[in-house]
Parts: C-alpha cells; structure tokens; sequence
C-alpha cells in the first residue's frame, strides 16, 4: 500500500509517519505546501525521511494560493463569525488539491492528513478529497488512533521522533494570510494569552506611540499597491503582515463556533488579513448601493460558511464567485488607513466608481439637493408605520 501524507513537520503528522507505516504496512510519501509559513523546508524533507518517509515533495504554492483563495476571500470579505479570515481554513483545500495530484503521480491507494476529529480541518481536506477523487481513500490517523496530546508525545519519544519545545505547549499553523494558535493555557477561555502566543504581532501596550498612515490601492477588488508603489501579491501581503503586525494590529481571540458542533477558544493572528479586507469593504461601501451592500452581506457570510465549513468544492460556492467577481469590477480605488496601537481605521477612500456626491450630500449653498421634495417622501416613507401603529393595542 502506498500513501500520500500532508506533512507539516509538526507533532502530529510526524508521529503519522510512523504510525501509518507500521499499522497498514505501508510505504509513505510525505508533501508539504509552502503556502508562506516561513519554515525551513529542507528541514522538514530531512525530518520526513528520518522518521520513516520513501519520498518527499515539497511544493511552492504561495501565488497559486494568493491567487485562487486569499483574493476570492477578499473580494468576499471573509470573516468567519464576523472575525476569523479563514487563513488556516483558505489553505486547506489547496493541500487537498495537491494530494490528490501527487497521488495520481505516485499511483498511491490513499492520501492521509493529520486532523483531529474534533476540527473542522478533516472536512476540509476529506470533502475536497472525495469532490475530485471519489476513489482515493482517505486515512486520519490523528482521529483513528485515539491518544491524547501527552501520548503523541509519549508515542513521538519512544520513536525517536523529534519535536519542538514550542509543540509540547501549543498547536501552531501558520500561512500568508494569518497564524492559528491553539492548545495547552488557551484551552481555558479565561486565560489571557501569553506573549509566546504571538509571533507577528507586538503587544498593542509597546507599539509605537505615533500612528501610521498607509494608503492601499485596489483593482477588481484585489489590493495591487501600497502607497502609490505597486507590489506583487506575496510582497504586498508580507509587507501588510509585518508593518500592521509591527502596530499590534491583527490579534483575534474569541469563541468559535466549530462545525462538529463543538465551542472552541480560537485565537490567531492576521495583520494584512484584518487590514485588507477593512480596507476592501470600505471602499464597497463607496462604489455600491444600499441594495448591493446589503445582498453582499447575506453572499459574503454564505461564502466564509461555506470555506470554514469544508465545502471548497461545492457548486454553490463557485455561484457566489460569480456575483462576487461581478461586484468587484467597480472595486477599484485607494483607501487610506491609520494603524495606531492594536487599531485599524479607514480615514480616507476615493474611486473613479464612487456614487458619493458632494454638490448632493453637503449642507453647504453649493448643494443640488432639493430639500423641499423630502416632505412629500417622509409622509409616503412612514405610512404604514402609523397606520399599523393606530391599529395596535395601546400600552
């Protein structure tokens, strides 16, 4: 039997190695995305054939992963529950993807991932999985064998299988979009998190006392310049990290609601993720109607639900581009933001599509505005509010 492994180098698909190999007896080919996590590779290709691998691949899949997931989840706006930007979720089905592609090279009977059963990220890779090829099998060592987080451990050291310091304390993913944290003190949702959670982002209390004033520029929805200068997807999303993440912008903690049903304490960091897609939806409301907003609002939830909820692949999910997309041709613009301490505020936003008119909107003589028209509207407007209201038991 042959697998395809994803392999991040961490505790859990490392231990996969070996466990895989020794209950299917099988020969195991490990892959690992380089979707901007920013590790040492060749580290993680010497560690996989250390622990028991026949063969590694590692892939650069950083623009493919810019280009068919973050900027779709821009131009959608996606925050799940109003504020995860799906980082972790976004990569998912790209590494499904991948498996399947290097199944089909390798001629592999199965792929294998090392999700827990009490994630979301196990329907995130299977349903993938499954959507492009119903005929692989699909192994989850991390859900089948049934050890804790101290067992792994326990497992890993018997094996001769190293791990790092930092994941006897926490589960750690990270990619361009953003770092997801979880694990040992984060486990109690009253617990402030420690300051060897964050890696990207200062403590708000020692950013800088002056605030910074950066103005990013969007075509199609998708940002192509900051401050005037035009950058490249992955150069333009790493200098957001690190400038926003240097202002202690990006911190999210909060209550999750996972699909399995399960109340989870998630906190993650997402410097250009928060800033982007703040600036994006501002400048939105610049260019679209009320009536466009407000449907956006109700496709941009569907869309997060959808990613976060494993369902890449689903048809609905490639209809609501198509709104999406079509939406995005007016997004085109600059939006100014002040990163201040923890802080992201839109303080300035112009577009050649804005429907903002000022000779109509100012109070000032050079308005256009006829006022008078507003007495015959406010009648008409609140009609059936007072009829209905005359009707109503008094209390």
């Amino acid at each position: 039997m042959k697998i395809v492994l994803a392999y991040s180098g961490g505790l859990d698909t490392s231990v996969a190695i070996k466990w895989l190999n020794e209950k299917y007896n099988a020969e195991i080919i490990t892959l690992t995305l380089d979707v901007g996590q920013k590790e040492d590779f060749k580290s993680i290709e010497e560690k996989a054939y250390k622990i028991g691998a026949i063969k590694h691949y590692t892939i650069d899949a950083k623009e493919e992963f810019v280009r068919d997931y973050i900027f779709p989840a821009i131009k959608a706006n996606a925050m799940y529950e109003e504020k995860y930007p799906l980082s972790t979720a976004l990569s998912r089905p790209l590494i499904a993807k991948k498996l399947v592609e290097i199944a089909h090279k390798e001629g592999a009977d199965a792929v294998a991932h090392g999700c827990t059963g009490k994630g979301n990220d196990q329907l995130r890779i299977e349903i993938t999985v499954r959507a492009l090829d119903p005929s692989l099998k699909v192994l989850a060592p991390t859900r089948d064998w049934g050890m804790s987080r101290d067992q792994e451990i326990k497992y890993a050291e018997k094996h001769n299988i190293p791990i790092s310091k930092i994941s006897k304390k926490y589960s750690i993913d990270q990619n361009l979009w953003g770092r997801s944290i979880e694990g040992g003190p984060l486990e109690d949702p009253w617990n402030i998190p420690e300051e060897d959670v964050w890696e990207w982002t200062v403590s708000p209390e020692k950013a800088p006392n002056e605030p910074k004033i950066i103005e990013i520029e969007f075509k199609d929805g998708v940002p192509i310049k900051i401050d005037g200068k035009a950058m490249d997807p992955l150069s333009l999303i790493n200098y957001l990290n690190e400038i926003a993440g240097s202002h202690g912008v990006g911190r999210i903690d909060h209550m999750e609601d996972r699909i399995v049903g399960i109340k989870s304490r998630e906190v993650y960091e997402c410097p250009a993720a928060i800033t982007i897609i703040e600036a994006h939806k501002d400048l939105e409301k610049l260019v679209l109607n009320r009536r466009e907003i407000a449907f956006k609002r109700i496709v941009d939830n569907e869309w997060a639900f959808l990613v976060y909820a494993g369902l890449w692949e689903d048809p609905l999910r490639y209809d609501l581009d198509a709104f999406i997309n079509k939406v995005n041709e007016r997004v085109e613009g600059i939006v100014r933001v002040k990163l201040y301490k923890g802080s992201v505020m839109v303080v300035g936003r112009q577009s050649p599509y804005s429907i903002y008119d000022i000779k109509t909107a100012t109070y000032e003589s050079i308005s256009t505005f006829d006022q008078t028209l507003s007495k015959g509207f406010v009648s008409l407007w609140g009609l059936q509010t007072v009829f209905s209201r005359s009707k109503m038991k008094k209390v």
